[in-house]
């Protein structure tokens, strides 16, 4: 009887069946977790970072404003800025070429005589992408790619009045100055408010917005969702810095984001999340989680199942032990008899099995 009571069946199974039955759950709720170690770190989150485009907002922006500068043409802006973002994976850049589309101009591979020839192409993190075309280098991104023409009056005010409007502003340019401006507005996604709000309630104590675009249009967003720590401008290499600084002054810290410039973040959190349908390859690869229905009220969803997952599995511990204990002191005094020992042994096994794998409920 001693020997049957000592077996650690029940102890052993109680923590991975709960894991695997929490994982099982959060699958079939469009949540993929890539290991148990991860779902026990969103137990503990203390702090959640999101990127903006593509994260808080839908990702499917789409062109308001089409500037032209100088005597530069609007179909001549569009044409050079199409060109080059054909070639980005970005949502704004996808923006640009659907309008561009929409507008009748055409860009590389199609047939027209007006076709621009793109060669040397570049995407320069956080800022945007260059390239030559027809020989003379062109850029669409930030201002900061045109170098001393970024300053240029003309320039700064459409960009200040379109950035006040709330407004993601992309520069076109070459080696002579600016060509002009195109804005695009990115609407909300939904259910972005109600999530930061939940985990807020969940005792989530910190939220915050890293974004590469303008401060004007971030503050925007972050008043819509309630987010008050809000750090725009940033280039992926000071996102990273700005999840370190969190990291260390709060606690754990996970990183929403779905970009290719979001994937250094995502890897230095504690946590990294990807938005599965929007997120890029590099995002996916080197995320923790991935929310694949891109619902985020699914993240604080994940918390509480993860917190459900913790309670559980020091529920089978400490009843495992304190049925070992019991019958471990009784059985060398012949208080416990063969059939006994093997049911104690047996049923706390099962006990557990059932009390892990009522985490697969909502």
């Amino acid at each position: 009887a001693l020997l049957i009571i000592s077996c650690p069946c029940s102890l052993v199974i109680s923590t991975p069946v709960s894991i695997l039955a929490a994982l099982s759950r959060a699958t079939k709720n469009g949540v993929l977790i890539k290991g148990g170690a991860y779902l026990e770190q969103m137990a503990g989150l203390e702090a959640v970072a999101f990127d903006k485009t593509g994260t808080l907002t839908e990702g499917r922006p789409r062109v308001t404003d089409v500037v032209a500068l100088g005597e530069t043409s609007e179909e001549r802006l569009l044409t050079v800025a199409a060109a080059l973002e054909r070639y980005s994976e970005h949502p704004l850049a996808r923006a640009i070429s659907r309008h561009a589309d929409e507008m009748g101009v055409r860009g590389p591979g199609e047939e027209t005589a007006t076709q621009p020839d793109v060669t040397r192409f570049r995407a320069v993190p956080g800022r945007g992408v260059r390239a030559e075309i027809d020989g003379r280098l062109h850029f669409v991104g930030r201002p900061q790619l045109l170098g001393r023409h970024a300053d240029d009056p003309e320039l700064t005010a459409v960009v200040e009045r379109l950035e006040r409007e709330g407004k993601t502003t992309v520069v076109a340019g070459g080696e002579d100055g600016a060509l002009g401006v195109i804005a695009v507005s990115d609407p909300l996604r939904p259910g972005a408010r109600e999530a930061l709000t939940e985990l807020r309630a969940l005792g989530v104590s910190h939220l915050a917005l890293l974004t590469g675009d303008n401060p004007e249009t971030a503050a925007a967003v972050a008043g819509q969702v309630g987010i008050t720590d809000v750090r725009a401008g940033l280039l992926p290499a000071e996102k990273v810095d700005a999840v370190v600084e969190l990291r260390d002054r709060v606690g754990a810290v996970a990183m929403v984001g779905d970009g290719v410039n979001d994937a250094p973040a995502l890897a230095a959190a504690s946590l990294g999340i990807a938005m599965g349908a929007a997120g890029t390859d590099a995002a996916l690869e080197t995320a923790d989680i991935a929310l694949m229905g891109d619902d985020l009220e699914a993240v604080p969803e994940t918390v509480r199942l993860a917190r459900r997952a913790n309670r559980v599995i020091w529920q089978n511990i400490v009843f495992s032990i304190v049925v070992k204990a019991v019958f471990l002191v009784l059985a060398p005094l012949g208080l416990i008899s063969l059939w006994l020992a093997v049911f104690a042994d047996m049923g706390t096994s099962l006990l557990v099995t059932g009390n892990g794998l009522r985490l697969q409920r909502r």
